[in-house]
């Protein structure tokens, strides 16, 4: 299980290569406030003096440190790791049995541990600038060393609370920000320094290492400067964890002091000192507290996590291999053949977007209609609607109604209601339907105008990678829907056109809703002839000229028989004063007019004026509306033509409806399907075209190998899992 921190160790080398912090491997992460040792135990677990010194806040950057445990014996570990190719030659054999290796200097090998020390200073300057500031841009460094054990330790900048210099003034927040970056990670350890000469209930390590994990099954707490404490005071009580329990345990070290630093103080005699205090103040606790047994423990420690962290690993990194596999696939392989190329794809579009039109596409959109569905819920739901939502006699009055039978008699009294009107109304009200026809055909227009865009979106994510081949299709596509909308147009408003060529009374729908409105007319006829007066005969009233009797399937004609009568001299009493009230006898209307006072529908109409006696009439005078009701002729008559124009507009609305999604989708929307392939080849595939059509977006050659190095990594990454899986590690 030794092996198992160099396999991480492996993993983070290899994701190093691509710059990608995708995948969070275990680690211990140091945190602390600023000046409670920190760098002094990374020192001592290095054995080596190589972070920066000095007073106030001195690391800026996260110091990601890998320490690798080599043979000093063999060296096949060394060769392994530094060997490096240059101009043919292979470099080996380092002087010294301890080195360092910087991720940013590449394959530079220090052998003085000073110039490492001088190394971050100069990168942690070089991003974080020299006023103090700090980063989150880890700084990568890697020591072989034969004294060392296999660990991966981040250094992290001290917590600290108030600005110091040209710091900036949320310093605070930006470094616990930083600390939770990292401590954040569930596959991390944290290690929380805390000074022994400082209450440990107001560790601020400890309190931070709380917020992400409560339950403290990956915190470990370090405990430094023991040698510092106050006279007659010591920390056996913080150490066997009767203060504040940590459950992965407390382990108290000593640190060099500032003084033995700069009288370089070497590393192992510290540790020698450390162990004699700790043996003279701690007897009992010796064996488990001090550098050494940091060391251990946190091996231990990381070994057993890293063991419970690979299966999830090994499937993270699997389930990332495939995103990047796909991602890939999408950018496409760079072209060679630019004519078959630029053939497949502009064949591939015209594919996508007729399958999207013929709901057959690859990728369904979920969360609104699109297409051929949105075609059909226009032509169903939205103009269906529309049109059922227009009223037969929307904008007709009794007035207009009126007045169209009165203008089509012209200087002659009505005998019978005049066809005329009945053509002139219902033309009129049919002519209401064109506008949601032609609104039928832009809404579909704009839909397939939509379908480019899903089409480029979903369906053929390689014009992504050619962005004037995009352009060019969503051009061409454009203009073929742009021609096609005008033709369409016309043959909508011909449709409409052909309705009111020619009003077909003979319609067979129309024809029964004749029959059967005159049958309800004859049916109020003979209501009313029960409510005349006993004076007048019932048969007498039933009977035309000569004695005949009307015929009940002529109802539009009882007036006209009933004025013939009058003219002919048989003057009976109803019927004279029906005919008086007549069309063509002005003061007839007006005594109507004025003694209907309890009628059944009582309006205001404008009529013509009367004449008074006494004063001159100007015949060239606009009529003056008058109240009045209408008589119970106008009011059958008006009835009559309403009727007749419902019924005969109901017939047309349902032809309209019934036509226009047919227009529409012979005239646009197929002619679009069957021609789209053929008009994008003839507009695009030109030789004097490809060089331009088929040139990459400026970014696409770089994301395309990025993608690939990932992919790359991610497989590498595995195959390292795999073969530690092989050799039954976990």
């Amino acid at each position: 299980m030794e092996a198992l921190i160099p396999v991480i160790n492996k993993l983070q080398d290899v994701f190093n290569t691509v710059g990608a912090d995708i995948i969070q491997l275990p680690q211990i992460v140091v945190v602390g406030t600023q000046s409670s040792g920190k760098s002094s135990v990374l020192e001592s677990l290095v054995g080596r003096d190589i972070l920066p010194r000095g007073t106030g806040i001195v690391t800026r950057r996260p110091l990601i440190l890998q320490l690798v445990h080599i043979d000093a014996e063999d060296r096949r570990k060394t060769n392994e790791e530094n060997e490096s190719k240059k101009n043919g030659r292979l470099y080996r054999g380092i002087e010294g049995e301890e080195w360092g290796k910087f991720l940013h200097t590449k394959n530079k090998i220090y052998t003085d541990f000073e110039e490492i020390r001088k190394e971050i200073e100069a990168e942690t300057d070089r991003i974080s600038g020299d006023n103090k500031g700090i980063s989150d841009e880890p700084i990568h460094l890697k020591i072989f060393s034969p004294h060392v054990v296999n660990l991966t330790l981040v250094d992290l900048p001290g917590i600290t609370k108030v600005p110091v210099g040209d710091q900036p003034k949320d310093i605070e927040l930006q470094i616990r920000e930083l600390i939770f970056k990292f401590i954040s990670n569930p596959n991390s350890i944290i290690l929380a320094v805390t000074a022994a000469n400082t209450d440990m209930a107001t560790s601020e390590a400890l309190k931070v290492a709380r917020e992400v994990d409560p339950d403290g099954r990956r915190t470990l707490a370090v405990v430094t400067k023991l040698d510092l404490m106050d006279a007659g005071t010591d920390a056996m009580d913080v150490l066997m964890g009767r203060v504040i329990p940590v459950k992965l345990g407390i382990i108290g070290v000593v640190n060099r002091s500032q003084l033995d630093i700069n009288q370089k103080k070497l590393v192992a005699d510290a540790i020698r000192d450390e162990y004699a205090f700790l043996q003279k103040k701690y007897p009992s606790l010796a064996n488990r507290n001090g550098t050494k047994y940091l060391a251990r423990t946190l091996n231990r420690l990381l070994m057993h996590h890293i063991r419970d962290c690979l299966p999830e690993l090994k499937t993270r990194i699997n389930v990332l291999a495939a995103q990047y596999q796909s991602l890939l696939n999408s950018y496409g392989e760079p072209v060679e053949d630019k004519s078959a190329t630029l053939l497949q794809l502009i064949t591939k579009f015209a594919a996508e977007y007729c399958h999207t039109i013929e709901g057959t596409a690859k990728y369904i959109e979920t969360a609104e209609l699109c297409g051929g569905a949105r075609i059909c819920y226009i032509f169903h739901e939205t103009f269906g609607r529309t049109l059922e939502s227009v009223d037969p006699l929307g904008g007709l009055t009794t007035i207009d109604v009126l007045t169209a039978i009165r203008n089509a008699t012209g200087p002659r009294p009505a005998l019978f209601v005049p066809e005329v009107s009945f053509e002139l109304l219902v033309k009129r009200q049919v002519k209401r339907l064109e506008e949601p026809s032609l609104r039928c055909v832009e809404l579909v227009h704009e839909e397939m105008q939509r379908i480019i865009q899903h089409c480029s979106n979903y369906s053929t994510q390689e014009l992504l990678r050619f962005p004037k081949l995009h352009d060019a299709i969503v051009e061409v596509v454009t203009s073929l829907l742009r021609k096609r909308l005008p033709v369409t147009n016309e043959m909508v408003h011909n449709l409409v056109a052909i309705e009111l060529a020619y009003i077909n009374t003979k319609h067979p729908d129309f024809a029964d809703a004749c029959g059967l409105m005159n049958n309800n007319i004859e049916e109020q006829r003979r209501n009313r002839m029960r409510d005349l007066p006993s004076a007048v005969p019932r048969d007498k009233s039933l009977k035309g000229p000569g004695g005949q009797s009307l015929s009940p399937t002529e109802p539009l004609a009882l007036e006209g028989e009933a004025t013939k009568a009058a003219a002919g001299g048989s003057q009976s009493g109803p019927v004279s004063e029906q005919a008086d009230g007549g069309t063509g006898n002005w003061r007839g209307m007006l005594k109507k007019g004025e003694e209907a006072a309890g009628g059944d529908r009582a309006t205001l109409q404008p009529l013509p004026a009367s004449p008074q006696k006494g004063h001159a009439v100007n015949l060239l005078d606009v009529p003056v509306p008058v109240s009045r009701k209408l008589s119970a002729r106008e009011q059958r008559d008006c009835e009559v033509i309403e009727r007749l124009i419902k019924s005969y507009f109901l017939i047309v609305r349902k032809n309209i409806q019934d036509s226009v999604p047919k227009a529409v989708m012979h005239f646009l929307v197929n002619h679009v399907k069957d021609c789209l392939q053929s008009e994008l080849v003839g507009q695009l595939y030109k030789t004097s075209l490809l060089t331009d059509l088929l040139t990459e977006s400026e970014d696409m050659a770089q994301r395309r190998n990025e993608a690939a190095d990932m992919l790359k990594a991610l497989q590498k990454a595995s195959q390292v899992i795999a073969e530690i899986r092989e050799t039954h590690m976990w």
